[in-house]
């Protein structure tokens, strides 16, 4: 009970960390098209992305998927800024009520964002032989995390459209749009070439 403790505050911890916002920032872009009533979508949102961190994770863990870190340091903004440009897109279009493709990006953009998380978790896991139940642990930490920032953007994006009138449009416009900023200048701090 203390490893799994252990492992899933470590989850829990590297996803609310303000100073690895990378993570909260594509969580936002992802969870801003949707509204509260849309619950079952922002579930699947976060699992789907759990899942593909998950398995990539996995993968680098056992030592089969190996990729240099400053390309994946590099991707991630990049992944952060496409979704960001395709709420834009939706959002001018109207198409923004669906955000079935944030659903597909999710998915395999997660792989992505878990090959970030594999050096931080081989280390932490050391030269244990067991690394399975480990990486459940850590996952469900995380999932756990990933619902509470997305929870916290439905309850803004609720009370910003419901209490200040806010429309839907402007509010996934403006969001988006803050975070592709955070994201250029992140890829440029984190350029490889």
């Amino acid at each position: 009970m203390e490893d799994f403790l252990l492992y899933f505050k470590m989850g829990l911890n590297h996803v609310l960390d303000f100073s690895a916002y990378d993570h909260i920032l594509f969580l936002i872009v992802l969870a801003v098209v949707f509204d509260h009533f849309q619950w079952r979508k922002v579930i699947w949102l976060v699992t789907l992305f759990t899942l593909g961190h998950s398995l990539t994770l996995a993968l680098s863990a056992y030592g089969i998927l190996k990729i240099r870190i400053d390309i994946i340091e590099f991707l991630i903004p990049l992944t952060i800024f496409i979704t960001g440009v395709i709420n834009i897109a939706n959002a001018k279009t109207g198409a923004t009520k669906k955000g079935n493709i944030n659903l597909i990006f999710a998915l395999f953009f997660g792989l992505i964002h878990g090959l970030g998380f594999s050096n931080y978790f081989k280390m932490m896991i050391g030269k244990e032989e067991d690394k399975l139940l480990p990486l459940i642990e850590f996952a469900l930490g995380i999932e756990l995390a990933q619902v509470i920032v997305v929870i916290g953007i439905l309850i803004i994006g609720m009370l910003l459209k419901s209490i200040f009138r806010v429309d839907r449009r402007d509010w996934v416009l403006v969001c988006s749009s803050i975070v592709i900023g955070f994201s250029i200048q992140m890829m440029v701090d984190r350029v490889f070439w």
